[in-house]
């Protein structure tokens, strides 16, 4: 058993497996400022789809789509294995709380990079579904089934606390603490203005999803149910809402360079 978990820790930390884990920061940075794009396109009066699928279809459609995504998916792999190695083998020697929390924030992330390399794979098989749609369709699925009514009020308040959460840690600068911070003063300095306020615009955006999920839940109605890009539309539509959408947009722009610069900076 030592010897496979031994094995298992080898490969998990081998530099190959390093640098395509590195570049699914990168991939998740591209989505998010394709995202960030649309919301800027959409608070000007435009269309397009604010979400990640949204995202992963304007990389299909571009020259050698099919390798852009293929590519990706591995990214994404690769930094999801990475992440479930973080979960299972690291954080050890740190305090109980400390370590469940690590672990805990580790396989969480494993779980969305895992996500998000299933998002490519659909796309690149030809399967790939609008993200709002399924959102609907999940929720009724939950509603029809014996309490989960209560289970999708419990899923949106997760998310939308959530989206406090990553909030919270951009204005506190907490995400300094997983990278090597370059020399540089006006490169530290950028870094970390990149990071609030892209950390702060990913909040909202996680905010606005579990608001939706929540109103979906208490009027029963699936369709209110719309993920990223209907809670985005949303905001569009309230008091000064192009204006928020706009500065919304620009920090998921903020967030997703500040998640390419991340592939090179992060501590691994």
């Amino acid at each position: 058993m030592k010897d496979a978990e031994g094995a298992a820790q080898k490969v998990t930390n081998s530099p190959a497996l390093e640098k395509v884990a590195r570049a699914g920061f990168a991939v998740s940075g591209i989505l998010h400022l394709l995202v960030g794009s649309v919301a800027i396109r959409l608070a000007m009066g435009g269309q397009g789809k604010a979400d990640v699928s949204g995202a992963v279809a304007q990389l299909a459609s571009q020259p050698g789509g099919p390798l852009l995504l293929w590519s990706s998916f591995a990214a994404c792999v690769a930094l999801a294995l990475w992440q479930a190695s973080n979960a299972i083998f690291d954080f050890e020697r740190q305090p109980e709380k400390k370590k469940l929390g690590n672990k805990l924030r580790a396989a969480g992330l494993a779980v969305v990079y895992a996500g998000l390399a299933g998002t490519f794979a659909s796309f690149a098989t030809g399967s790939g579904k609008d993200e709002s749609r399924s959102t609907s369709d999940f929720t009724a699925t939950l509603m029809q089934a014996p309490g989960g009514m209560a289970l999708l009020l419990a899923i949106g308040a997760a998310v939308a606390i959530a989206g406090t959460v990553f909030a919270v840690r951009g204005f506190q600068q907490s995400f300094i603490k997983y990278l090597r911070m370059p020399s540089s003063h006006q490169a530290r300095s950028a870094v970390k203005v990149l990071g609030v306020a892209g950390y702060a615009a990913k909040g909202v955006a996680l905010l606005l999803v579990g608001v939706l999920i929540i109103v979906a839940a208490i009027t029963a109605r699936p369709e209110q149910s719309t993920g990223l890009d209907g809670g985005l539309k949303a905001l569009r539509e309230q008091p000064y809402g192009v204006y928020l959408l706009a500065a919304v947009g620009a920090g998921l722009v903020c967030y997703g360079i500040f998640m390419m610069v991340r592939a090179k900076l992060a501590k691994m």
